[in-house]
């Protein structure tokens, strides 16, 4: 098989992750849990995980590193965490259902107020828009990083300057980026920083965090165990126990610390230039191909390893199943949970074709991709 979904998950990740994992189904304990030495180990992973997690997003202070099960879970505890019924937040239609929906039930059940920046057809916003949008009640913004349909990089100084006129919170989606982008919470203005660790970090699923800015209270979405201050009817209120209910997933945190290690040892920058190299040729050698229809922006130098596709009007979901079924090629079709970026470029019915590459995607991957997609464009 030929893995081009590296948007939905990384399948090909370091040997080292494996191993820590391994070893770490071995040897942990409950971190916090007891001050033998499996338990200690376990705390030992955990603290080494939240700081070299904090050296790569160049946060301020380790324990503001928060664990969860991944984006999802992240972006619920911000958004819960954040707003009342009182507030407006401002996000656009670039955005993932993980930001939606948490949005829309707000919106439902407690009546916040929610402006969406619209999108063209090219998934590209007008960043003007968003201090249009600011009102007297508005308490944040809500952004993604990079769309997950197209790969376009969301201009974030934009967004952090109106945050910082107007006061208001600045929530990033890191979902695609992590592992890919550089992300500097400091120098961007992130206060809460949403990401997942089975994507760019090379982590095992139902690994993510979220980094929140010194200063910042959020009101956790659960409550429990914490391994500390028992006799306390209330949850600790200290960081980053406050948002770490229950027992953490030590053994998957271990292995998205050894993601991170990778990552740190051969620098993003080097990494992304060959992720890039391949996105590019795969974008230009598509182009030229009879019905090919490409969706995104790729005039931009800054994007995530993404080139989503349609041939002619036929239905996405074949050209994927053809592709996996006939070529051995693993690609997503559909609308990929991002409702309003489809609007914007007119696939509602037809969704996309996704291809998705990491460092471990070979040149000669890239080349069987584009000869399956020629055979099947001169199909009927």
């Amino acid at each position: 098989m030929i893995y081009l979904d590296n948007s939905a998950t990384t399948l090909k990740k370091p040997d080292a992750v494996i191993e820590a994992v391994t070893d770490a189904l071995m040897q942990l304990g409950n971190s916090g849990r007891g001050v033998h030495e499996d338990s200690l180990k376990s705390s030992e992973v955990l603290f080494h995980a939240r700081q070299v997690l904090c050296q790569l997003f160049n946060g301020e202070l380790t324990k503001q590193l928060v664990f969860t099960s991944g984006a999802t879970e992240s972006l619920n505890l911000a958004i819960d965490g954040l707003h009342t019924g009182k507030d407006h937040v401002i996000t656009t239609a670039l955005e993932h259902n993980s930001v939606l929906r948490p949005l829309y039930r707000l919106q439902s059940e407690k009546g916040l107020e929610l402006t969406v920046i619209p999108a063209d057809r090219q998934g590209k916003l007008d960043y003007t828009d968003f201090e249009k949008a600011v009102q007297c009640n508005t308490k944040s913004i809500i952004v993604t990083h990079a769309s997950n349909v197209t790969g376009n990089v969301m201009d974030l100084a934009k967004v952090r300057d109106v945050c910082q006129n107007y006061g208001l919170y600045f929530v990033v989606d890191a979902s695609q980026s992590a592992g890919i982008l550089p992300i500097d919470v400091q120098k961007m203005g992130i206060d809460l920083l949403c990401f997942t660790g089975h994507k760019g970090l090379y982590g095992p699923q139902g690994t993510g965090g979220l980094y929140v800015r010194p200063g910042i209270s959020l009101r956790p979405l659960k409550v429990g165990g914490s391994g500390i201050d028992t006799f306390n009817p209330q949850h600790p209120a200290l960081f980053p126990t406050a948002l770490e209910a229950g027992t953490l997933n030590s053994h998957g945190i271990a292995g998205l610390a050894a993601g991170v290690d990778y990552l740190l040892a051969e620098t993003l920058e080097k990494l992304n230039q060959k992720i890039s190299a391949l996105t590019r040729l795969f974008y230009q050698e598509a182009a030229k191909l009879d019905e090919v229809i490409l969706y995104g922006d790729f005039s931009d130098k800054q994007r995530c390893p993404i080139v989503a596709l349609n041939i002619g009007q036929r239905d996405s979901a074949e050209i994927s199943d053809l592709l996996a079924y006939e070529y051995g090629i693993a690609t997503r079709s559909g609308g990929h949970c991002a409702p309003l970026m489809h609007e914007a470029l007119g696939t509602k019915e037809q969704g996309v074709v996704r291809f998705s590459f990491s460092s471990f995607t070979t040149e000669t991957e890239i080349r069987e991709a584009l000869d399956a997609l020629q055979k099947i464009s001169q199909k009927e």
